[in-house]
């Protein structure tokens, strides 16, 4: 993203601040649903737990949202961009260890998707169940849920546009509940005294562990960093103000309304849909729905951002990555859409109310948040912040949010251990991906260009080898002019040559600049060889062919090289004539010598690789101008081979 389009968004505007209600705050926003639901569980209300946990609720989104990430964390923005992947690009060069943070960051954030929507919509559709106490909620959550994901295929632009005015009328509507709550009895703002939080927890039964229900008015803290590149820093720190005072009027709100229930059983209770009057309270129900539809869509499309920087940062398997329109940003996996929207209705299927999914929701969001301030220290030491102020820093928030995991820790057996479970097998995925990456890349062999051209000249003149292409492509991991991989040279001079007019070598750099498309490169013998380094930023889509097509054509028109094909039809054949890619795809070879442990991760990494985009797929490269070839990996060959000659 160029500096002039990252100032444009980071202003302020009226549009700006209306994007920002409707795609950044829709899972924080929509937390009033259940947030003091998963506080009072089946307990029997009393003052302790009505005002201690408006306290409690208070001061976490002051800490955890407002300081962490409104004033902390956007600091850390990438060329206008944010999210944990960003923030990993930031730092990433200055410690090898910081992919760990990021891995299980990244990891458990995607493991969170799982919950969110259902959690949300569920909560807001039991709501009906004070109109029609029989209403069978989970066949509309079921519906609403597969009707989500079905239009993620369209992409989501033409109801985007409804996104901000609805989550505005949803807050609006909320803040002025919570108005309507503090007017009957105005003294419930003294619940907002810390030591009401503190009475709560220190005093109150099992009090520490309440802070698992606590923590879940801040579980989308997290968007407001990751969306940072949709709305701009400055939109989201302003509206955040107003989406805060309807937050706490709301939960002041409900604290409110239940120190007039002291004595009931919680769980026969709403205390939101007990704030609405009864004349308002389908359309409150209906305005709720629309809120959390609104609310697990944003989670989605960030779900199909972190895995498509994931891929690009080489941390998970190549998958098929569909633009539904020119949108930057807008992006759909339908591998990922499927399997989410399974797991969505299973959870469901398996927890069936609201209740019981409260219990299982937040662990994983807790790792996520650990694992941000782990980074997020990282770089305010890198960038010189003062060094006591940076250890203040990471104590406060290791220890506020090392309490809250402690807290959640107790929903494993309730069904946390779910998210746990699906986090870490999508570390361990990253992981495998990562380490094998970097071995294929030790694995490397180059061979000097000057000792290729002879031969490769000699190729070219030769009428007697069939002509492959006019144009013969091939992807390389050389970050220089001046060499080749020695199995490109095999690939080209061994076996069946590979005759072409023009040799192209192209490099794909991935920038930490996330919008970056810029490309360099070197003539390295006229009329034969050019080497390409091509500058792609982590959120750019490799169109490889399509961007190499047009480098050929501007070459041309400078006359920097001159392609002469022998016939063409289309102007385009004429100009720079047809184009063959070659793809190289490894195998585990047999003569290897590994550990235990490599030959785990190797394996692992391969069957992974069955289910994984091949190289022409992943580079948007027609499959009619590929050649497949397959190449043995070779990592560890046998040493100190001993054979007996017996004759």
């Amino acid at each position: 993203m160029n500096q002039r389009l990252t100032k444009r968004i980071d202003r302020i505007s009226a549009a700006g601040l209306l994007i920002s209600i409707g795609i950044v705050f829709g899972d924080i926003g929509t937390s009033p649903l259940y947030t003091y639901n998963a506080i009072l569980g089946k307990k029997a209300i009393d003052e302790t737990l009505a005002l201690g946990g408006v306290s409690a609720i208070f001061w976490t989104l002051i800490f955890q949202t407002t300081i962490k990430y409104i004033f902390i964390t956007l600091r850390a923005d990438n060329h206008g961009e944010g999210g944990i992947f960003s923030l990993y690009t930031l730092i990433k060069r200055y410690s090898k260890y910081l992919v760990v943070p990021a891995i299980f960051g990244a990891s458990f954030l995607l493991a969170d998707s799982i919950i969110t929507p259902p959690i949300s919509v569920t909560s807001a559709i039991e709501g009906l169940k004070s109109i029609h106490p029989d209403i069978p909620v989970i066949p509309i959550v079921l519906v609403i849920l597969v009707f989500l994901f079905l239009i993620q295929r369209a992409g989501t632009s033409f109801i985007g546009k409804i996104f901000g005015p609805v989550m505005f009328l949803w807050f609006t509507m909320i803040g002025i509940m919570g108005i309507n709550g503090v007017i009957q009895n105005a003294a419930i703002l003294k619940a907002l005294d810390p030591i009401r939080a503190y009475d709560m927890i220190a005093h109150y039964p099992r009090g520490f562990y309440l802070l698992g229900g606590v923590f879940l008015c801040t579980t989308g803290a997290e968007a407001l960093y990751s969306d940072m590149g949709h709305c701009g820093r400055n939109n989201i720190r302003i509206s955040w103000f107003f989406i805060q005072i309807c937050l706490v009027l709301c939960y002041l709100g409900q604290a409110q309304w239940l120190m007039r229930h002291l004595g009931q059983t919680a769980d026969s209770l709403n205390p939101f849909f007990g704030l609405v009057p009864s004349w308002f309270l389908l359309p409150s129900i209906i305005i709720a729905t629309l809120a959390t539809i609104i609310a697990s869509q944003a989670l989605l499309s960030g779900t199909f951002t972190l895995i498509t920087e994931a891929i690009r940062l080489s941390l998970w398997p190549k998958m098929r990555i569909i633009f539904p329109n020119n949108e930057q940003g807008q992006m759909y996996i339908p591998a990922m859409n499927w399997l989410l929207m399974v797991a969505c209705c299973g959870v469901v299927l398996g927890f069936r109310t609201s209740d019981n999914m409260v219990a299982a929701f937040g662990l994983s969001v807790t790792i996520t948040m650990l694992m941000t301030t782990f980074l997020i220290t990282a770089f305010l030491y890198i960038n010189r912040v003062n060094r006591i102020l940076v250890f203040l820093i990471f104590l406060t928030y290791l220890t506020i949010e090392g309490c809250f995991l402690v807290a959640n820790l107790q929903k494993f057996e309730h069904g946390g251990w779910v998210t746990l479970m699906l986090g870490t097998l999508y570390a361990f995925i990253m992981y495998v991906w990562y380490r094998v990456t970097h071995i294929k890349a030790n694995t490397y062999e180059f061979v000097d260009t000057k000792k290729v051209i002879p031969q490769l000249e000699a190729l070219i003149k030769d009428d007697k080898q069939p002509l492959v292409s006019t144009n013969l492509v091939y992807l390389t991991a050389s970050k220089s002019a001046n060499q080749i991989e020695t199995k490109i040279a095999n690939s080209i001079f061994d076996h069946q040559p590979k005759r072409a007019e023009q040799y192209w070598f192209v490099h794909v750099e991935v920038q930490d600049d996330p919008f970056t498309t810029a490309y360099g490169y070197n003539i390295v013998a006229p009329c034969d060889i050019v080497y390409i380094s091509l500058k792609l930023g982590f959120r750019v889509a490799p169109k490889i062919q399509v961007y190499l097509q047009k480098i050929m054509n501007e070459m041309v028109d400078r006359k920097e090289v001159e392609i002469l094909p022998k016939y063409g039809f289309s102007d385009n054949a004429k100009k720079i004539g047809d184009s063959k890619f070659v793809i190289m795809q490894n195998y585990l070879s047999n003569q290897n010598d590994l550990g235990i442990t490599d030959t785990l991760i190797l394996n692992v990494y391969f069957l992974l690789n069955q289910f994984s985009l091949s190289g022409d797929k992943e580079y948007s490269i027609d499959s009619s101008d590929v050649i497949l070839e397959r190449y043995p990996l070779i990592i560890a060959p046998p040493k100190d081979i001993v054979l007996t000659k017996l004759n």
